[in-house]
């Protein structure tokens, strides 16, 4: 089993994509911290239930694991939360950073509560657990992070400012773990998952071309997710020397994306003002500048 005697925790595994982890990984061998405060969509609320759930269903498939309640999105409460791993099982192994919440609203109504409250979970949730794990990783001279991006950030939605740039940052905050910690076998990567889960049931549905897209989205199961992080943080993605990538899972298919690279250049002798820069620079560029894009146009065709 490629996770065997491994302690791993995971963020917002009461349910969906979160759970799924936890019970494959469960499956592969790990001993597993089930993580999640039981709340809403949006945040709000709170439920020891999701987390003993999972706990409960891992045991009774054989596995081992307890149960944690703390929020990511606090500083001491993620101490917490790998501090549980190590009283429980006396070391930590791996993270995956799922927990999540939503708050959509167009960017010119959003409030700043609710752009604080999406980037305190997603952004500094997934930086609060992964820095409250790495003095034992670094001591140990091993570990692996798994944080869960969005094509949201990657690519572009709308109505979603703050998940957006939440996603987008996790990938910057992963790219430098990846760097930060190479020299202690740590590694970091990002997956991009593609489900039908609560996270994403409120998508509206007031248009036919609206209903056929849900309709598509309803047949990627959550579980066909889990493979990728069990691999992310086995020792196989170790030997493999797999760190600092983004994935995206979508039913059946796996993409790698890019970093961002320049892609185009101009050059000036004589230096550029704003009158040569609109005249000159604009004009040879722009035949490349990157459409406006949501994940929908660039995802395009029925998942596989």
């Amino acid at each position: 089993m490629l996770l065997q005697d491994k302690v791993v925790i995971v963020t917002g595994a009461g349910g969906g994509i979160g759970r799924d982890f936890a019970l494959a990984c469960g499956k592969a061998g790990a001993k597993v911290v089930v993580n999640d405060i039981g709340a809403s969509v949006k945040g709000e609320g709170f439920d020891v239930g999701p987390a003993q759930r999972v706990v409960d269903e891992i045991r009774a498939a054989g596995g081992t694991a307890v149960a944690n309640t703390d929020s990511v999105a606090d500083w001491d409460a993620a101490n917490r939360i790998v501090k549980t791993a190590i009283d429980a099982f006396g070391r930590i192994d791996g993270i995956i950073n799922n927990a999540g919440i939503l708050r959509d609203r167009f960017f010119f109504n959003m409030s700043i509560e609710e752009w604080k409250a999406v980037i305190d979970v997603h952004l500094n949730g997934a930086f609060y657990v992964a820095r409250a794990a790495a003095p034992y990783f670094k001591s140990q001279e091993s570990g692996a992070i798994v944080n869960m991006t969005s094509t949201s950030g990657l690519i572009g939605n709308v109505g979603q400012a703050n998940y957006s740039a939440a996603k987008l940052g996790i990938v910057g905050l992963s790219k430098s773990i990846a760097l930060d910690m190479a020299k202690f076998n740590v590694r970091s990567n990002c997956i991009a998952p593609f489900a039908w889960s609560r996270m994403i049931s409120s998508i509206p549905t007031e248009t036919p071309d609206q209903k056929a897209r849900v309709e598509r989205m309803k047949t990627m199961e959550t579980a066909k997710i889990a493979p990728m992080g069990v691999y992310l943080l086995s020792d196989q993605a170790s030997a493999d020397k797999v760190t600092g990538q983004i994935f995206g899972v979508r039913a059946n298919e796996i993409f790698l994306f890019n970093h961002n690279r320049p892609i185009r250049s101009v050059h000036r002798a004589e230096g550029w003002t704003p009158e040569t820069i609109a005249s000159q620079a604009i004009p040879a560029m722009k035949g490349s500048f990157p459409r406006m894009d949501v994940s929908a146009d660039v995802f395009s065709w029925d998942p596989i």
